[in-house]
């Protein structure tokens, strides 16, 4: 995705880039519709399974926070005696076609980076597949897992669920409110008020939202893991900060809350980097998201440090939640 067009999206008035793209806006906006039609008529038939299906997704193109919720989900069903298993596209890895299984092992190249995180953090079962109906047969063909996370996948109807989660950020919200390309929209916004859950990612609350916090309080060694600083040990240090995600600004401005003196490199959502990426011209710190660290592992040297952020969700949330399982 271009950054400049996210620009667009998100800007206080209507731009000239966006006034262009409106007719195709429109297009896309009646695509959207008549997929829905096809559905809800029966047309295209969605498959259903007999383990509930949780989906956790977004109305925009970008990051709002889906995969550290993913990995909350997981992590907090298992200790109410579920056993999850998680389905992904596997974005940022090659198209996968047929379902493919992600270990803590999987190349990011072949799997995603947030496919990736998944297996790592989730313990859990992860298989990757554009179909995701695909995807869920082989996990339960293969495993015995009595639920499935389905990481985005809110607009893949073809996927029967039985609880959708969508996830807002708080700060950006729904863009200039028009669809994909004039802006960030892949469906209608009130669609949200379709969903079973909305879950706000950072901003000020909104009262009819769940609220969902990312935390980071400490930088991790890329290439030793068990070498570990406070967050406040950077503090007036000048360093690089480095952001291949949907919302770079959002790692920068955490940064820059704890008072380090950041030099911003952005690069595309799901980049894969490259050793060039990382010529500076001097030894300064390079700090990075985990999503960007897993694709920097055969790269790094000891200036490498990530941020690992955990998901901080409304105690209510999960009253709620159990309620509808």
């Amino acid at each position: 995705m271009s950054l400049n067009l996210e620009r667009h999206w998100y800007s206080r008035s209507l731009t000239w880039l966006t006034l262009l793209l409106l007719p195709f806006s429109f297009l896309f906006r009646l695509i959207v519709r008549l997929r829905l039609f096809l559905y809800k008529h029966n047309i295209i038939k969605t498959i259903h399974f007999s383990v509930p299906v949780i989906v956790v997704g977004n109305l925009t193109v970008g990051g709002t926070g889906k995969t550290p919720l993913v990995i909350w989900l997981a992590e907090f069903l298992k200790t109410q005696k579920w056993r999850p298993g998680i389905v992904s596209r596997g974005m940022g890895g090659a198209k996968q076609e047929t379902p493919v299984w992600v270990d803590k092992h999987s190349e990011p190249s072949i799997v995603g980076d947030e496919a990736l995180l998944l297996a790592r953090h989730g313990a859990c079962p992860v298989v990757i597949c554009i179909d995701r109906v695909a995807a869920v047969k082989e996990l339960l063909g293969n495993t015995d897992c009595n639920i499935i996370i389905s990481d985005d996948g809110l607009q893949h109807y073809r996927l029967g669920r039985g609880i959708e989660i969508a996830v807002l950020d708080g700060d950006r919200k729904l863009g200039n409110g028009y669809f994909l390309p004039a802006g960030p929209l892949r469906e209608v916004k009130e669609r949200l008020d379709q969903v079973d859950f909305v879950i706000q990612q950072g901003g000020d609350r909104q009262n009819n939202y769940f609220y969902m916090q990312l935390q980071g309080n400490e930088l991790v060694s890329v290439v030793n893991p068990h070498k570990r600083l406070p967050l406040t040990d950077f503090k007036n240090k000048k360093v690089h900060a480095v952001a291949g995600v949907g919302n770079p600004e959002r790692f920068f401005a955490t940064l820059r809350l704890q008072g380090l003196n950041i030099i911003e490199h952005i690069f595309p959502d799901h980049y894969l980097y490259q050793q060039a990426d990382f010529r500076f011209s001097d030894e300064l710190p390079i700090v990075m998201t985990e999503k960007d660290k897993v694709k920097c592992e055969a790269l790094a040297d000891e200036r490498f440090w990530y941020l690992p952020v955990v998901a901080l969700i409304d105690k209510k949330f999960e009253n709620e939640l159990l309620l509808k399982l």
